[in-house]
């Protein structure tokens, strides 16, 4: 599946850090926030949960649900959230063939000369419909949830 405005996503489960499942379904009829990131504990991955965080206030004031995903275990998630405090609830896509996988987001990067697979940093907002309203490929950081609370509160 390529991303693309207008299109549903598969709704493959996900793990929440309790260990129970989580499927997008779960979320149908609210606006929700999927942010896309490589790796729990890392600098830009902690500076875009505690501003994701900081601002889940206001997402739910705006009537939108936020989380976080990425490859790391439920276990990490856990020990992540309650080190730093994190309000943005977080989901394991850690299973093969798992919703990153599916949208291309799980992909091949390169660094230094060697090829590793790795998440591609990448925020949705899909509407209460179920359908993706806004993308934003490759993410940069640094203002990027207030960037998207305020595409969210105008949806």
């Amino acid at each position: 599946m390529t991303l693309a405005l207008g299109e549903t996503l598969p709704d493959i489960a996900l793990t929440t850090p309790a260990g129970e499942p989580l499927r997008l379904s779960q979320f149908a009829g609210q606006k929700l926030v999927l942010f896309f990131y490589p790796k729990d504990d890392t600098p830009g991955c902690t500076t875009e949960n505690k501003d994701f965080s900081g601002l889940a206030d206001r997402f739910a004031a705006a009537g939108v649900a936020l989380l976080g995903i990425s490859k790391d275990t439920p276990q990490k998630h856990q020990r992540f959230i309650d080190k730093h405090g994190l309000a943005a609830p977080l989901a394991s896509d850690a299973e093969t063939d798992g919703l990153s996988d599916a949208l291309g987001i799980w992909t091949e990067k390169s660094m230094y000369g060697r090829s590793y697979m790795g998440m591609e940093r990448t925020t949705l907002l899909i509407d209460a419909a179920g359908r993706i309203a806004r993308i934003w490929p490759k993410v940069k950081v640094k203002g990027h949830a207030a960037e998207v609370l305020a595409a969210a509160e105008a949806l």
